[in-house]
């Protein structure tokens, strides 16, 4: 298991008991967190994991001196491998907001997929690349090629991050923008692009791909909040259409294009997705499932409101600034 932000509330405690009790049945179990995400991680928590039989590290950044990666750089990415067969991937961290107990966020709205066949090996391996990082050690896994029963749909794993060459992330999202030819659904908590996914998306527009961006209404972080506002001037009248999610806090990373292709990951449409965090998506290429993606996205639209230039405009000369500003920042946002 790897995820961003392990929390010791509640699902938290939850979560542990669940695998000390599955190490203490002789199941290997291996668990990956961030060390950023999980600064507030009770060392006490770590403790009774490992005393318990469960193999536990941290994904440093910073690890050594001389090394390339730096604090700013993140491991986003939020993993579930289960003996090799079927894995799991998406939005969801381990804390009680993600239930939607949180008295600040109310409802949570987030998006995971369960896969199964060949892919699973794909997943693993990512893993396998990041705990070889934070314990030098190469665990047992089973990687034996299953089929998926069920059915039989093209799934790609694309794993991303600043180790890679180029930009893989944000190529991901500038390609998928530009193959499409009738709809352009993306779903994300951030908006922060850069000039390239602008142009990519002002070009899809107006070539008259159907372009609609649902972002969250309430924020979990002011800085991305406010600059989100100061792309309104760079979207919206090229007939861009941005929702607003209103029953709760929008957390989902999904991705529709055509009728075809769809996507489900942890990488949000922001410059730090796009180039200084380690993260996984997983592309499928089947009408059906992009079937259900649409209809879950059109559900989602169907909970928000229209943004329009007015939203902006009307907003104080104060809040105009701290768009502007924080737009600034939007390289490490």
């Amino acid at each position: 298991m790897q995820f961003f932000i392990i929390k010791d509330d509640l699902l938290g405690r939850r979560f542990k008991a669940a695998l000390m009790q599955k190490a203490a049945e002789g199941i290997r179990v291996y668990l990956l967190f961030d060390e950023i995400g999980c600064h507030k991680l009770p060392q006490a928590y770590v403790d009774d994991l490992r005393n318990a039989g469960a193999k536990v590290h941290a994904f440093h950044t910073t690890k050594g001196r001389a090394n390339r990666f730096q604090l700013n750089f993140r491991n986003h990415r939020k993993i579930v491998v289960v003996d090799g067969v079927v894995a799991y991937v998406g939005g969801h961290n381990v804390g009680d907001e993600y239930l939607g107990k949180s008295a600040r966020f109310s409802a949570w709205r987030d998006t995971h997929v369960e896969v199964k066949g060949p892919v699973v090996q794909a997943v693993q391996f990512s893993f396998l690349e990041d705990w070889y990082w934070a314990s030098s050690r190469i665990p047992e896994l089973n990687w034996k090629l299953l089929p998926a029963k069920d059915s039989d749909i093209l799934v790609q794993l694309v794993a991303t991050g600043p180790a890679d060459r180029l930009d893989t992330c944000e190529l991901l999202f500038v390609h998928a923008i530009q193959s499409a030819r009738r709809r352009l659904w993306i779903a994300s908590p951030y908006f922060v692009p850069d000039a390239s996914l602008i142009s990519a998306l002002q070009l899809a527009a107006l070539r008259g791909v159907d372009v609609r961006i649902l972002i969250p209404e309430k924020p979990d972080h002011l800085l991305v909040y406010w600059a989100s506002f100061s792309y309104y001037e760079q979207v919206l009248p090229l007939g861009i259409q941005l929702f607003r999610y209103q029953a709760g806090f929008m957390h989902q990373k999904a991705m529709i294009v055509d009728d075809q292709i769809a996507a489900i990951g942890t990488a949000n449409f922001d410059n730090r997705s796009f180039r200084l965090n380690f993260e996984i998506t997983l592309l499928f290429d089947d009408r059906n499932f992009a079937g259900d993606v649409e209809t879950m996205l059109a559900d989602d639209f169907a909970r928000s409101r229209r943004v329009t230039m007015a939203d902006f405009e009307q907003r104080s000369f104060f809040f105009k600034l701290a768009a502007r500003s924080s737009r600034l920042l939007s390289p490490i946002l």
